[in-house]
């Protein structure tokens, strides 16, 4: 297995993990015991002001075509459609996950979108340097993949 191959395989279980993962949180806020932590923990904010089970499933969605690019761009997963739309499907991806990875922390840190202690916390400790860790595999595939 190459490199890349094994860089995409990484990146898009992760994704599709994640995804998963913001499936569950569309109807619970596992695994975490309430829906509260949940809003504190993974958002930030006060229960009334958690995301949606819609906005959930629209994550969870998202999260999965994107893992789908990035596996098929490296070749893990088979590829369908154009290849240039694979190309800039990952590219896109990378872009978005290494947005978020380096503008979270700035954002929360700075307070110009406040978050709970408890989120700022956790956004520092994984969630910022995963978003960068997957945006970087993501964009070494957009490039080097097929």
């Amino acid at each position: 297995m190459t490199a890349v191959r094994t860089t995409g395989t990484a990146v898009s279980a992760a994704l599709a993990a994640t995804g998963v993962l913001h499936a569950v949180w569309a109807r619970s806020p596992w695994p975490l015991p309430t829906r509260a932590e949940f809003a504190d923990s993974v958002v930030g904010v006060e229960e009334r002001r958690a995301p949606s089970p819609a906005a959930c499933v629209a994550v969870a969605g998202l999260l999965g075509a994107g893992a789908y690019l990035v596996g098929a761009r490296a070749g893990a997963l088979p590829a369908a459609g154009p290849r240039w739309l694979r190309r800039a499907g990952a590219g896109t991806v990378a872009g978005v996950l290494l947005a978020r990875g380096s503008a979270g922390p700035v954002l929360f840190t700075s307070g110009r979108v406040e978050r709970s202690e408890r989120f700022l916390r956790l956004d520092r400790r994984y969630y910022s340097p995963l978003c960068l860790v997957l945006g970087a595999g993501s964009a070494v595939v957009a490039v080097a993949g097929e």
